[in-house]
């Protein structure tokens, strides 16, 4: 195991093992074995390309050689970080297949995470779009190559000749397939941002391998079925929730999406036959408006799965009939568990909860405030273990020693109840996150940025409910002299490396913030105060 990972205990692995859970399988083999078996078909669509199988296979082979030209081994870090493009794939299993481990980045990250990824796994390499949607990665990533010393090598998808190493000339004769250990990190996904930079989450071969081929097993995937990749890839939900590794297992298509747009993807879904998609509720509701007028041939799909987000049940409703096809809720999470509604489940437990736990061997445990279980039908924190979340964040072990009780169960920061029939319906969350259209926002950090700002003397940054994106940010402020405007902050974030997501939508000024007895901001007071207001010259929204 990668030193700065936690592994399962000895028997509590051996348990997985001998119940058949485990079966020492890697991701890169995965590949391979599927390339043996269903060769000619076509794996990856994306535009115009269509790749086979075998030919997935054959590139995917000889990047890894090109990436040990390179100087990359075994055990080393690569933050990878591309859009919905067949490279991505390539990349990944490349990797997997040389034993180096991706750490997966968002589209949307900016210096201050790409820096921070690759300090943290003390990356050796960082993989890049170059420019992408009018941003330059490439200058990005000298940047962040002159403040790491760990980082050396920059590859990019239009590399430029001079220090990023274009993609396409990644090649070299494969040497024949290295040694890999099923338990060791396979890969690193990251945290929704309940802290101020995201954690990093070790996915072994093991845990991840038996996660997809179970979710694929669940939805019923064959080689009929055709998977539309909306979300970015890096998100858990569309890399295997059972998403893109789950169709490949299966020996179905994966359609690679440029933008979640209904125009896009319904022309998608009708040239490919798409069968099987995953959206979170703000793109779903956009496609629910756009199929009230657009007659493109939906009639294809069977299946459309809606997480990361909370679906209300009015949208729920309505999925089914727009679509022709049948609704799955999911509730998961990087770290792992993973439940879901099944195939035949009652119309209440599909439009009203998150389904069950997708293994027989997760744990689930919903506690009150002193830890102990609260009695059936309670809301609590949940807490869970089993066979594919992790036993602790990479190189965190101050964060760990709360994040995990003495006996290893992950406490989410979700708050939950379980259903008399073992459905699970999440109700909210203990943390400090912003869930705006399914990206997780550290209040917390937004909060650091803005008191950089001259003239901001406090900060508290709150979720607003929003029937679009299920919540936006309204920052609130304590000032000395000028109020800057809301497009001022948004730029001076920008400015310090801030995603774009993270950005708030909405500036509030007041004289003071509000605290509790403990002498905390009240943010539950802010939020009813953003609820109540509405825009005046002391409130500015974008």
């Amino acid at each position: 195991m990668l030193d700065g990972c936690t592994p399962w205990p000895d028997d509590v692995a051996e348990r997985y093992r001998a119940a058949g859970l485990w079966r020492g399988e890697t991701l890169g083999a995965l590949l391979r074995t599927a390339a043996a078996r269903f060769g000619p078909a076509t794996a990856l669509v994306h535009g115009d390309r269509r790749v086979s199988y075998a030919e997935l296979d054959r590139r995917v082979d000889r990047m890894a050689a090109g990436f040990a030209r390179h100087g990359i081994a075994a055990g080393e870090r690569v933050v990878v970080q591309l859009p919905n493009v067949p490279e991505f794939v390539v990349v990944c299993f490349a990797l997997f297949r040389l034993g180096a481990k991706p750490v997966f980045a968002l589209a949307a990250h900016r210096s201050q995470e790409i820096g921070h990824l690759c300090r943290i796994t003390g990356a050796v390499a960082y993989v890049l779009p170059g420019v992408h949607r009018g941003f330059d990665h490439r200058q990005l990533a000298r940047d962040v190559r002159a403040d790491v010393p760990s980082l050396r090598l920059l590859f990019s998808l239009d590399g430029d000749g001079t220090d990023t190493v274009d993609l396409s000339s990644v090649d070299a004769e494969p040497d024949g397939p290295a040694e890999q250990d099923p338990s060791d990190a396979a890969f690193f996904l990251l945290s929704g941002g309940t802290t101020a930079l995201p954690k990093v989450i070790p996915r072994t071969h093991d845990d991840y391998v038996y996660q997809v081929r179970t979710a694929a097993e669940l939805l019923g995937l064959s080689t009929s079925d055709t998977y539309l990749a909306v979300l970015p890839l890096e998100f858990n939900f569309t890399w295997g929730c059972p998403g893109v590794i789950g169709t490949l297992l299966s020996g179905g298509t994966v359609v690679l999406a440029d933008d979640p747009t209904a125009d896009d993807c319904f022309a998608l879904v009708a040239r490919e036959r798409v069968t099987v998609t995953s959206l979170v509720p703000s793109i779903a509701q956009l496609w629910l408006e756009a199929r009230e007028w657009a007659d493109a041939d939906l009639s294809s799909l069977r299946v459309v799965q809606i997480g990361g987000a909370k679906l209300q049940r009015s949208v729920a409703e309505r999925i089914a009939p727009a679509f022709g096809c049948e609704l799955q809720q999911v509730f998961g999470m990087a770290e792992g568990l993973l439940t879901l509604t099944r195939p035949g489940d009652a119309p209440d437990v599909v439009l009203g909860t998150q389904g069950r736990p997708l293994s027989e061997q997760d744990e689930i445990r919903i506690a009150g405030p002193d830890g102990r279980d609260v009695a059936a039908g309670e809301v609590g924190e949940l807490l869970t273990r089993g066979p594919y979340t992790l036993r602790g964040y990479y190189r965190a072990p101050e964060h760990n020693a709360v994040a995990f009780t003495e006996d290893g169960f992950y406490r989410t920061g979700d708050l939950a109840r379980l259903t008399g029939d073992g459905n699970l319906v999440v109700e909210g969350r203990i943390k400090d996150v912003v869930i705006r259209g399914g990206d997780k926002i550290s209040a917390a950090e937004v909060e650091g940025h803005l008191l950089t700002r001259p003239g901001v003397l406090r900060a508290a940054v709150v979720g607003v409910p929003d029937d679009f994106l299920g919540e936006r940010t309204c920052a609130y402020l304590v000032v000395t002299g000028q109020r800057p405007s809301l497009p001022e902050l948004k730029r001076a974030l920008h400015e310090r490396g801030l995603a774009d997501y993270k950005l708030p939508d909405r500036v509030e000024f007041v004289d003071d913030l509000p605290v509790t007895p403990l002498g905390k901001v009240d943010k539950k007071a802010l939020v009813l105060l953003a609820e109540r207001s509405h825009p005046s010259t002391a409130t500015q929204e974008g």
